[in-house]
C-alpha cells in the first residue's frame, strides 16, 4: 500500500472522527437550547442560578458550611463529627481541584452557540468538567454524612439544582455536569472509604494497645493513599494560584 493511500485513510478517520464529535456537540447544543428555552425566563430561575453559581465558586460555600459544622462539632466535644466535617471540606476543595486540573488536560471550550443565552460571568473559557458540579455531588454527601443525615437526602436535594442552574446560565454541556457529578461522587467515596480504614484502624488500636503507633501510621497511609489528603493540600495550592480555570 503508498504512503498517499496510507495517509488518504489516516485524513478520513480524522474526518470521521471530527463528524462525531461535532454531531455530538450539536446534539448538547440542541438540548441546551432546549432547557434554556424551558427555564430561563420563569419568574425566579436565573437570580437562583446567579446565586448557586457564586455560592458554589471555587467550593467556598461548601467550605464554609464545613468550617461551621466542624465548630459545633468542637462545642459538642464530639471528636467523630469534627473529623468527619473536615472531611467534608477536604473533600469538596480536593475534587474541586481535580475538576480543575481535568479541565486544564481537556481543554474543552464552553458552550459558544449564538443561540445560548450566558447567564453569568467566568472566570475561564474551560468546560469539562464542571468543577461546581463535582465540588457540590462531593460536599452534598459528606456534609450529609457528617450531619448524621440519611445518605441520599442532601444529593437528591442539593445536586439536581446546581447541575441544572450550570445549564440554565449557559455555562456548561450536559455531559460537563455528568462527568462532574461523577467525579465528586467518587472522591466522596474516597473519603469514606478512607475514613472507614481510619477507624478500623483506631479500633484495632484501643483493643491492642502496644500496636496504637502501628494502627496510626496505617491509618495515615491509608488516608493519604484513599482521598486528597496531601495530595489535595498540593492539588489545592495549585488550584488556588490557577483560579483562572476554575
Amino acid at each position: 500500500m503508498s504512503s498517499e493511500s496510507n495517509d488518504r485513510d489516516v485524513a478520513e478517520r480524522d474526518e470521521s472522527s471530527n463528524d462525531a464529535v461535532s454531531r455530538g456537540e450539536s446534539r448538547e447544543v440542541d438540548a441546551l437550547i432546549a432547557i434554556q428555552d424551558a427555564l430561563y425566563d420563569r419568574p425566579g430561575v436565573l437570580p437562583t442560578a446567579r446565586a448557586l453559581s457564586h455560592f458554589g465558586e471555587h467550593s467556598l460555600g461548601w467550605l464554609a458550611i464545613s468550617g461551621l459544622g466542624y465548630a459545633a462539632a468542637r462545642r459538642r466535644g464530639d471528636a467523630t463529627a469534627q473529623r468527619r466535617w473536615v472531611e467534608a471540606g477536604v473533600g469538596a476543595f480536593g475534587t474541586h481541584a481535580a475538576s480543575v486540573i481535568i479541565k486544564r488536560i481537556v481543554r474543552r471550550p464552553r458552550p459558544h452557540d449564538p443561540r445560548i443565552r450566558i447567564g453569568v460571568s467566568t472566570p475561564s473559557k474551560l468546560s469539562f468538567p464542571s468543577s461546581h458540579a463535582t465540588s457540590t455531588t462531593a460536599a452534598s454527601i459528606l456534609i450529609g454524612r457528617a450531619a448524621g443525615l440519611p445518605p441520599y437526602l442532601l444529593p437528591a436535594l442539593l445536586v439536581p439544582p446546581m447541575l441544572t442552574s450550570r445549564l440554565v446560565l449557559g455555562v456548561h454541556y450536559p455531559s460537563d455536569v455528568a462527568a462532574g457529578a461523577a467525579l465528586g461522587a467518587l472522591g466522596a467515596g474516597a473519603v469514606i472509604g478512607a475514613d472507614t480504614l481510619f477507624e478500623q484502624a483506631s479500633r484495632t488500636a484501643a483493643g491492642h494497645p502496644h500496636a496504637t503507633r502501628t494502627a496510626r501510621v496505617a491509618a495515615r497511609a491509608g488516608a493519604l493513599a484513599l482521598v486528597p489528603g496531601q495530595t489535595a493540600r498540593t492539588a489545592a495550592a495549585w488550584a488556588i494560584r490557577n483560579r483562572g480555570e476554575a
